[in-house]
C-alpha cells in the first residue's frame, strides 16, 4: 500500500486473530505492543529510505466488512474483522501523491484498493531480512522479550 522508496508498508498482526485489541488478554496486548514498536524501530533503523523520516501507524481490518467483500453482503464485525496492523514508512523524498510529506496518506474506496495497492513495489527480501533481524535484537535487549 506504499511504494518502497516512499517508505514501505509492513503488517503485524496480533498473537491470534481477533476481531478487536481489546479482545487480547493483557499479556498478549502488551507483547503485542512490543512487537509493533519494534517493528517501527527497526524499519527506521534498516531502510535508508526513511532516513529524516518517521512512521504512521494504522489498525485496520475495515476491509472485511465491505459489502463487496466475501461473503457478498452485510458483515458482522465480530465474525468478519481480523484487526491487524499497518505501519507506513513516510519518507520525506515521497514522490506519490498519495503519500506526500506532511500530508495524511489518502487511501481510495474499497472498490478501487487492490488496482490502488497493484501500483507499489514491495519491500526487497533483503530489507525485509535486515528489519527481521533488527526486530529480533530490538524485542530481546529493548523489551527483554524472546523472539
Amino acid at each position: 500500500m506504499n511504494h518502497r522508496s516512499d517508505g514501505g508498508h509492513l503488517l503485524v498482526n496480533p498473537p491470534r486473530p481477533v476481531w478487536e485489541r481489546s479482545e487480547l488478554t493483557p499479556d498478549e496486548l502488551a507483547r503485542w505492543a512490543c512487537l509493533v514498536a519494534a517493528t517501527g524501530r527497526a524499519m527506521l533503523d534498516a531502510l535508508p529510505q526513511l532516513a529524516g523520516g518517521c512512521l504512521n501507524y494504522w489498525e485496520a481490518g475495515n476491509n472485511a466488512l465491505n459489502e463487496l467483500t466475501q461473503p457478498p453482503g452485510p458483515k458482522t464485525p465480530q465474525l468478519h474483522r481480523k484487526m491487524h496492523l499497518h505501519v507506513f514508512g513516510r519518507s520525506p523524498r515521497a514522490t506519490h501523491a498519495d503519500w506526500q510529506w506532511g500530508e495524511p496518506p489518502q487511501f481510495p474506496k474499497f472498490a478501487f484498493s487492490e488496482s490502488w495497492a497493484a501500483q507499489f513495489s514491495r519491500l526487497e527480501a533483503e530489507e525485509c531480512a535486515a528489519i527481521g533481524e533488527r526486530i529480533e535484537v530490538l524485542l530481546a535487549t529493548r523489551y527483554a522479550l524472546e523472539p
